[in-house]
């Protein structure tokens, strides 16, 4: 008897990330797989009376793309709050802030995002006063890119509490100002936190990566809430072509949310999740929480299966760790989150248990301290295939190149990242660095030329989610100087690490990540060829039609 698949895709440009077969024309799924990759000849006959047959109209067919660094509940509160992308100058903010406050007369806090480092001056730090001659009746506070730095006016830190400043953790910060009061600027989690407390959401949505600890308490109506926020999107990701996200901040209170989704509506992409261990929790937190946590959501769909640490802050906050001094402030070289002896405990303890972990490290003096660990983790319990990560290595010292491909450690890199590309000012980032840091700042060609492997994201909401941007980013990339190496990978290379190169960071690569017969149906239909398009044209391409699990999860609307 003749088996129908479910769902045909013809006249296509199939790119499967399998080497063993990497182009076709047509693929078909049934179910939650594919069943077959081929030529349109080959995959027509399995067309049946309910088959539904997508056209691709000679556009690209790709493994749907994996976002493997990013943050789901704060990326999904960030789509309700006020853009600063690209903003710059004080008429302008102001124009944004009051027509966004008119807007949006009974939020609790007026919160932006995406805030440049020199929004309002190339030379002066943002002060509550600069804010203030902004709006001054409402609380008002604005997040920086990176989201490691925001700044208040005066009326938010007066209610947060913070005007007055605050001890807060190491590598935290409530700036103080000649006046003795707070400047306005907040760095890291600790010290933003207070402020994130008074909008809609409590801040719930960053306590997976500022705390890693759960809400105080919440209602029924405000759980509600947050349960759209999430759901919403998720939507966004799938809108995007993406079928499976790696998310970088973890609490149990995401983790029953997402679980609560997949159980009613179904989850629109895979979900991969990390326990959050920070520098003041015991070490019998692995062995008991992320343990039972990994036991409790293990599926294909949602998954809870790594650790994820901050070893340093970041470059503009001056708050990343590096091996010398920062070029403009002689004798500081940052201070990491935890000691040497501190990280490798840790490390040793979540391989000891066979649980992957990435951290963030953005300081050639944090990538090294990163490195060091999982070397000692691999002589006290023996070498592994581990796949442990560095999330970021926005500089590195040229002798640990080849230490990624001896301790087998992924690269985890964000082409929207380097200064310059996705709309981001070259200072005050260039000189924090100095000149002698550029040849290995973003090396994403040196590493993969010494046999590294590179996985692509966004850190959603840090720069724009969409892959197809990311991708133009990564192609696009300009050096800082003519005398700078080319740091780009090819667009093989650049589709791999948004598609193959994540399902392998996750341990999944015999199963999804490619177009491979027997493969989850995880798929993405774009509106162009991206090897017949020029690299600055390739944001332009779209994707037309997303299916996780053998579910379309988005469509193209017709006009």
């Amino acid at each position: 008897m003749q088996t129908f698949a479910d769902i045909i895709i013809v006249n296509a440009r199939v790119l499967t990330m399998d080497d063993t077969a990497p182009k076709a024309e047509a693929l078909a799924i049934s179910g939650n797989r594919i069943v077959a990759v081929g030529s349109t000849a080959e995959i027509e006959p399995l067309k049946g009376p309910a088959t539904r047959v997508i056209d691709a109209a000679q556009g690209t067919v790709l493994p749907g793309f994996n976002e493997a660094h990013m943050h789901i509940f704060m990326g999904s509160v960030g789509l309700r709050q006020l853009s600063l992308y690209k903003v710059k100058g004080f008429d302008e903010l102001k124009a944004k802030v009051e027509d966004y406050a008119a807007r949006n007369v009974d939020l609790k806090l007026l919160l932006a995002r995406s805030a440049d480092y020199t929004i309002l001056s190339e030379t002066e730090r943002t002060t509550r006063h600069d804010l203030d001659r902004v709006i001054s009746d409402r609380p008002f506070a604005m997040i920086s890119p990176d989201h490691h730095t925001a700044w208040a006016n005066t009326r938010a830190l007066e209610l947060a509490g913070l005007l007055h400043g605050r001890q807060v953790g190491v590598g935290n910060e409530v700036v103080i100002g000649e006046d003795g009061l707070a400047s306005g600027e907040l760095r890291e989690a600790d010290a933003m936190q207070p402020v994130f407390d008074l909008s809609e959401t409590g801040g719930r949505e960053g306590l997976g990566i500022g705390t890693g600890g759960e809400p105080v308490s919440v209602t029924r109506e405000e759980r509600a809430i947050d349960l759209d926020i999430i759901r919403d999107g998720l939507a966004y990701c799938a809108s995007l072509g993406i079928t499976s996200i790696q998310n970088m901040d973890g609490n149990l209170y995401q983790l029953e949310i997402l679980d609560e989704i997949e159980k009613t509506s179904g989850l629109p992409v895979r979900v991969r999740m990390p326990y959050h261990m920070k520098n003041f929790m015991p070490l019998s937190d692995l062995r008991e929480k992320a343990t039972a946590w990994h036991d409790r959501f293990d599926s294909d769909r949602l998954r809870c299966d790594f650790v994820k640490m901050f070893i340093d802050g970041v470059t503009e906050g001056e708050s990343a760790v590096f091996l010398g001094d920062y070029a403009h402030r002689p004798g500081w070289k940052g201070e990491p989150l935890f000691s040497q002896q501190h990280l490798d405990d840790i490390v040793t303890e979540a391989d000891g248990l066979k649980l992957p972990v990435a951290v963030h490290a953005i300081g050639d003096g944090a990538v090294r301290m990163v490195l060091d660990a999982y070397d000692a983790a691999s002589e006290a319990n023996g070498k592994r295939d581990a796949r442990n990560r560095i999330e970021h290595i926005e500089v590195i010292h040229k002798d640990d190149i080849p230490r990624f491909k001896e301790l087998g450690v992924i690269a985890s890199m964000q082409p929207t990242h380097p200064p310059g590309n996705a709309g981001l000012p070259l200072e005050p980032y260039l000189s924090f660095i100095g000149r002698d840091r550029w040849p290995l700042a973003f090396a994403w060609r040196t590493l993969a030329d010494a046999g590294a492997e590179i996985v692509f994201a966004t850190d959603w909401p840090v720069s724009p989610l969409d892959p197809m941007g990311c991708i133009h980013d990564a192609m696009t990339r300009k050096r800082w100087a003519d005398d700078l190496p080319d740091q780009r990978l090819t667009l093989t290379e650049t589709l791999a690490a948004y598609t193959s190169t994540g399902a392998h960071v996750e341990f999944m690569e015999e199963r999804k990540g490619r177009l491979k017969p027997g493969y989850l149906a995880d798929v993405v239909v774009l509106s162009g060829d991206v090897e017949a398009t020029a690299a600055e044209d390739l944001d332009a391409i779209r994707p037309v039609f997303t299916i996780c699990d053998g579910k379309v999860t988005y469509e193209k609307a017709l006009t």
